[in-house]
């Protein structure tokens, strides 16, 4: 799967990846696809919640290395 930005939240706590994925997502255009790399637990709820409340589609999920990573597509 390919992806137009990519944003390195590692070890970062929350609410801090949300908040710069939040950040990152604004200044993409409509469609367009951002990575974020996540080390922190809650990611697994706080990611694909933030995607439904903001209109934006959390695409796909999975592990690299020791991080989580999440695909979202800008609504």
């Amino acid at each position: 799967m390919e992806w137009d930005d990519e944003l390195d939240a590692q070890g970062l706590l929350c609410p801090l990846p949300v908040l710069k994925a939040r950040k990152r997502l604004k200044a993409m255009a409509a469609g367009q696809v951002l990575r974020v790399l996540a080390t922190d637990p809650a990611a697994v709820i706080d990611i694909p919640h933030f995607c439904i409340e903001a209109g934006h589609t959390l695409i796909g999920s999975g592990e690299v290395g020791a991080a989580q990573y999440y695909m979202i597509r800008k609504g």
